[in-house]
């Protein structure tokens, strides 16, 4: 549909809940998880229980992370981000619930965000909740597993990169520094809850919204698709700019299959 219709969706409905997923970040160079079914382009990523289960899984998971953060953390918000700024600056936006744990939304000056799956660029201990930045826990895996941090790989969605030949018995992960456990992302990995925390807040403020935008999600995820699903419930109208099929296609109002930048670019006219 021509993107006309969703400036009419949004003219229509002056307080919004907005859903954000992988397709918002994809012009900043993270790439996506589906394909346009909504099925996995590659590999789904790691399990909570394999990481915290078992050592070999920890190994490789960090030695793919430290060579893709090097392009993950230099990625700059595109124009969907500061598309969905001037929505909020405007007025129009109640809340930003995004799925990415890239941090783009803030980085390109939104501030009414809850980050559901967290943010990539802090490191959390499992045994004493302590969080360290992960630029500098970067630093550290790079001083101790300088080889590796030499290598060059094809970048993988959230900072992960494609070390599939690669043998990773002999990485070296740091302890946390204040208790000795177990760092892991600060994010939500697959196997793992959304704390309750965030899903009360946003669900808080879809109550207090006149209608739903999902910007860049195929909503396959539940974490994601339990918003639409309680909107329709609720009688709110949902709208999806994605290009390729979503989970909700039949609960919405409005679909617009181009890409985000695209759709969006009328905010920012």
């Amino acid at each position: 549909m021509p993107t006309t219709s969703l400036a009419d969706f949004i003219d229509a409905h002056p307080r919004l809940f907005v859903l954000t997923g992988a397709g918002c970040s994809t012009d900043s160079g993270i790439p996506d998880y589906r394909d346009a079914d909504g099925g996995w382009k590659r590999a789904p990523p790691v399990t909570f229980q394999a990481f915290m289960g078992e050592e070999h899984t920890r190994r490789r998971y960090w030695a793919r992370s430290l060579v893709g953060w090097r392009h993950f953390g230099q990625a700059q918000p595109n124009g969907t981000h500061h598309a969905l700024q001037r929505l909020e600056a405007t007025g129009r936006l109640g809340l930003l619930v995004t799925q990415n744990v890239d941090g783009l939304h803030q980085r390109a000056g939104s501030r009414q965000v809850v980050d559901l799956h967290g943010r990539l660029d802090q490191v959390r201990c499992m045994g004493c909740e302590r969080r360290l930045p992960r630029e500098a826990f970067q630093q550290e895996l790079a001083r101790l597993n300088p080889a590796w941090a030499a290598l060059d790989a094809t970048e993988a969605p959230d900072g992960d990169a494609d070390l599939e030949a690669a043998h990773f018995g002999d990485f070296v992960i740091p302890p946390c520094p204040a208790c000795g456990g177990v760092l892991k992302p600060d994010v939500v990995f697959f196997g793992e809850n959304v704390p309750r925390e965030r899903v009360t807040d946003a669900m808080q403020a879809l109550e207090a919204a006149d209608a739903m935008l999902v910007v860049g999600s195929s909503l396959m995820v539940f974490s994601g698709y339990r918003f639409v699903h309680a909107a329709a419930r609720a009688g709110k109208p949902v709208a999806a700019v994605n290009l390729g099929r979503t989970r909700a296609d039949p609960l919405l109002s409005l679909k617009v299959e181009q890409s985000c930048a695209e759709a969006l670019a009328f905010l920012l006219a």
